[in-house]
């Protein structure tokens, strides 16, 4: 019968292992190697190499795909004691790892010889459970949800857009969510604006929300700016937020925002509805188009007619308002493909979704190569960027 000490034997007979000397000789020599430390998560809350990847043991073959993408790239598996590494550097060359070693004596031996090592940042019991979801998935784990916490995300109306993205926002655990809105709760909100209930019909829009926030997650700070967004305050406003979520309804306010994001050089994740229809996209400052590029002055008041003449109806906001939370995440986490440069466009009507290639206008008065100094001001119904005009100084978001 074979035991276990046979079973060690004959994984470590099929790998490659080095003492902590050669370990930190490899981590110093060669800046891709990395640390792999498969203990279990109270054990690498206890301390831990500095950048390592921690999977644990009985997750490494279902997640190592995910944080180590690459099978060329060299690790060094290390556990408590040196024998739970030797196990997974033999599954790892199985999976076709090609470059791996197991660091013998482990962690244990790392810290007596008075090696450097840090404490990392972990998530609390409760944080755990409610995130857990986010926590199997690779992509995220836990370090994403720490990203996630740590992020700041400015939503631009408590509204119909609004509604639905701060609530998944919440929900997803990002740490503070700013909200820019002067508005009161009414009655006629409530078909789409699902923030708020009928208790709240009277109250600012600020208070209603952050109250519904904070009940559906506390980790969440929610920061409530109970004021107009003007060229007076946008830069302030925005300043030290990571994703604007814009869900404003007209368009001397979109260019307003559009133009301080590129100052200030924050991602904006727009969306518009009317009637059964929706748009969303991503700019990102100088990455791809800005909102000018995409609309360069805007068309005619009797040809865009706001929700309030047209009507929208009361899912569709919670359609678009969702997409824009789920861009925030894919920017705040770097995932997948942002729509930097695609507008998503939704009908509800056909139950039907297009995307269509935007580039970025090399004659844009905003962010065009040979665009002039950005001036915020107030703007008029042409919304056209306004001039710096010489010796003024102009009214700068800096």
């Amino acid at each position: 019968m074979t035991s276990f000490r046979d079973l060690l034997n004959a994984a470590r007979a099929t790998i490659r292992e080095v003492d902590t000397t050669g370990a930190a000789r490899s981590l110093d020599e060669r800046r891709d190697t990395v640390a792999l430390d498969v203990r279990e998560a109270d054990e690498y809350e206890q301390g831990a190499l500095a950048g390592a990847v921690h999977i644990p043991r009985g997750h490494l073959e279902s997640h190592i795909e995910g944080r180590v993408p690459d099978r060329s790239t060299p690790l060094v598996v290390y556990c408590a004691g040196g024998t739970r590494s030797v196990f997974a550097a033999q599954t790892l060359g199985a999976l076709g790892y090609t470059d791996v070693v197991s660091m013998a004596g482990g962690f244990n031996q790392w810290k007596n010889e008075g090696r450097p090592f840090v404490t990392p940042r972990t998530l609390s019991p409760e944080q755990r459970n409610r995130y857990h979801r986010h926590l199997l998935l690779p992509e995220v784990g836990e370090v994403g949800q720490q990203k996630l916490l740590d992020a700041k995300v400015l939503l631009l109306g408590a509204g119909g857009l609004g509604s639905p993205a701060a609530l998944y926002l919440a929900a997803a655990g990002v740490g503070t969510i700013g909200i820019v809105d002067m508005d009161v709760v009414d009655d006629s909100n409530l078909q789409r604006q699902i923030l708020h209930n009928v208790d709240r019909i009277g109250e600012r829009k600020v208070d209603s929300a952050k109250k519904t926030l904070v009940a559906l997650n506390p980790d969440v700070n929610v920061v409530a700016h109970d004021v107009r967004l003007g060229a007076d305050n946008v830069g302030d406003l925005i300043d030290g937020y990571d994703v604007i979520v814009d869900g404003t309804d007209n368009f001397p306010t979109r260019y307003l925002v559009n133009d301080a994001s590129l100052l200030k050089r924050i991602p904006v994740v727009h969306g518009s509805i009317f009637r059964f229809e929706g748009q969303a996209t991503v700019f990102a400052p100088y990455v791809g188009p800005c909102y000018r590029c995409l609309i360069p002055e805007p068309p005619p008041p009797e040809l865009a007619p706001s929700c309030a003449e047209a009507g929208v109806l009361g899912v569709l906001p919670g359609i678009v308002g969702s997409i824009q939370a789920m861009e925030a995440i894919k920017v705040i986490l770097g995932l997948g493909e942002p729509l930097i440069g695609r507008l998503l466009a939704y009908d509800a009507l056909e139950e039907s979704f297009r995307t269509f290639r935007v580039n970025r206008d090399p004659e844009c008065p905003a962010c065009g190569p040979d665009a002039g100094e950005i001036v915020i001001a107030e703007y008029d119904q042409y919304c056209m960027p306004h001039p710096k005009v010489a010796g003024t100084g102009g009214s700068s978001a800096n």
